[in-house]
């Protein structure tokens, strides 16, 4: 890996045939990505969200009824529209669908909030709640999914903001949602899944939860 780090910095040696020998070393793509961007930084792109598109052109507007009843029951809990934060966690460039999904859940009414690609679960936490949000949404199509998603739920325990709901989609195996809904994933979306479907799920689930939350406060105010 030093070898790597070496050629990177001082622009010698050929990166892809150093990198390829650290992989047969057992060095993971994390390893090597992090030995390249201790050197040359992680790549950035801003992450825009389209508005007034996907409502207007949608056909089945009926399909809206069940979002905009799932939207005003939670704004009447909670006193505000419901707020995600999109994240793209790990060696996982895929970005297209959190970017359809953003800009969909922004036409729907949702506040929405789009993190920077290659995210550790860490960073993914923080800037959740940073934004205040209510909800993280997960896009993942890099088989992460079993490591990151555990990892961000636990480091949303230690940060005392597990009342943040957190939800997933992209291409999962249907045998692991089980394992990711013991976890603590509260919903999961797979391929084909219609948007005003996933968004009213998830506004429900977002409702439940503050619910339950205000709930064991009162109770234990009282006691």
């Amino acid at each position: 890996m030093e070898n790597l780090k070496k050629a990177a910095k001082e622009n010698t040696g050929n990166l892809l045939d150093l990198t390829i020998i650290a992989i047969r070393a057992r060095a993971t793509v994390g390893e090597v990505s992090q030995a390249l961007e201790d050197i040359y930084g992680r790549y950035g792109v801003k992450q825009d969200v389209i508005k007034n598109v996907y409502k207007n052109a949608y056909i089945n507007k009926e399909d809206f009824n069940e979002v905009d009843n799932a939207l005003l029951n939670f704004k009447n809990i909670a006193g505000e529209s419901p707020k995600i934060f999109m994240a793209k966690l790990g060696q996982d460039g895929h970005d297209r669908g959190a970017k359809v999904i953003a800009s969909a859940f922004t036409d729907i009414g949702f506040t929405v909030e789009i993190g920077t690609l290659f995210q550790t679960p860490k960073e993914a936490v923080e800037l959740a709640i940073k934004s205040g949000v209510h909800v993280i949404g997960i896009s993942s199509l890099a088989a992460g999914h079993k490591t990151l998603i555990p990892e961000l739920i636990e480091e949303l325990k230690r940060k005392q903001a597990d009342d943040i709901l957190v939800i997933c989609g992209g291409v999962i195996p249907a045998q692991d949602y089980q394992f990711l809904y013991d976890a603590g994933v509260a919903a999961i979306f797979g391929p084909g899944t219609s948007i005003p479907h996933a968004a009213s799920t998830t506004i429900n689930k977002a409702s439940e939860k503050l619910m339950r939350m205000h709930n064991y406060r009162n109770a234990r105010m009282n006691n």
